[in-house]
């Protein structure tokens, strides 16, 4: 069972998500899933840091499934699924981590996959949710062929409705900044456009209005930007 960490003064500066969960709970030996897990970095990253730990990694998407099945890791099990359908025991899991994938959910089956996590999870167990925040320079640019305003705010709302059903506790809730670099427009248009989980194609007006809005950015070394973040720790209840 992982514990919270003790309160240890002023929070420190947050790198990213694995930095903010290594402050908020103990983790020594647990079983993990996460649902949504894209690449997986974070939980491989874990898994190096803290080898006594085990991993589900859960994806949806076929390629990127397929690409995490041939780059197989100690402790770490892919499987193709969603976080509305685990295949999976009840209390199977200590901790359950959404990373930037609860508002890639439906918005009809949030709840859904927020009670599926719960029952996978042992009483006690955390659930950590990160999602972005609708704002920033980077949003301003994305929103103009990937506006996510309603699906992030649906998120923050399965999350707190949830909470008042009972179903989690309330542990922790910070905001921090991730940064973000491009080296140029091709850099943006391979990481944010041709991605394996969505069919996006720019015609003329619409790039021109899209890098009319990076191209600002661009320094010497590239355009950095700063991504704001939300996360919560959530305790299953009962």
């Amino acid at each position: 069972m992982i514990e919270p960490c003790k309160p240890a003064g002023p929070t420190r500066a947050v790198a990213d998500d694995l930095d903010l969960l290594e402050q908020w709970l103990e983790l020594d030996a647990p079983c993990i899933v996460e649902a949504g897990c894209g690449s997986a970095r974070l939980l491989r990253t874990l898994l190096e840091r803290h080898p006594g730990c085990r991993a589900w990694g859960l994806e949806v998407d076929a390629r990127q499934h397929a690409k995490n099945l041939a780059a197989p890791q100690a402790g770490l099990v892919f499987v193709a699924a969603p976080a509305q359908a685990i295949p999976a025991d009840d209390a199977s899991f200590d901790l359950a981590l959404m990373l930037k994938s609860l508002h890639h959910v439906p918005p009809d089956a949030m709840d859904d996959a927020l009670i599926e996590l719960r029952r996978v999870l042992r009483p006690g167990g955390h659930l950590y949710v990160s999602e972005p925040v609708y704002g920033g320079a980077l949003n301003e640019i994305v929103r103009l062929f990937n506006d996510e305003g309603r699906v992030r705010a649906a998120a923050q709302a399965a999350l707190d409705r949830a909470v008042a059903r009972g179903h989690w506790l309330d542990v922790a809730a910070q905001r921090f900044d991730v940064p973000v670099h491009y080296r140029d427009f091709a850099e943006f248009e391979q990481r944010m456009v041709d991605v394996t989980f969505a069919e996006r194609r720019f015609d003329a007006a619409l790039r021109a209005a899209v890098r009319a809005r990076f191209d600002p950015h661009l320094g010497s070394d590239g355009a950095w930007f700063e991504r704001p973040m939300l996360a919560r720790l959530l305790r299953r209840a009962g």
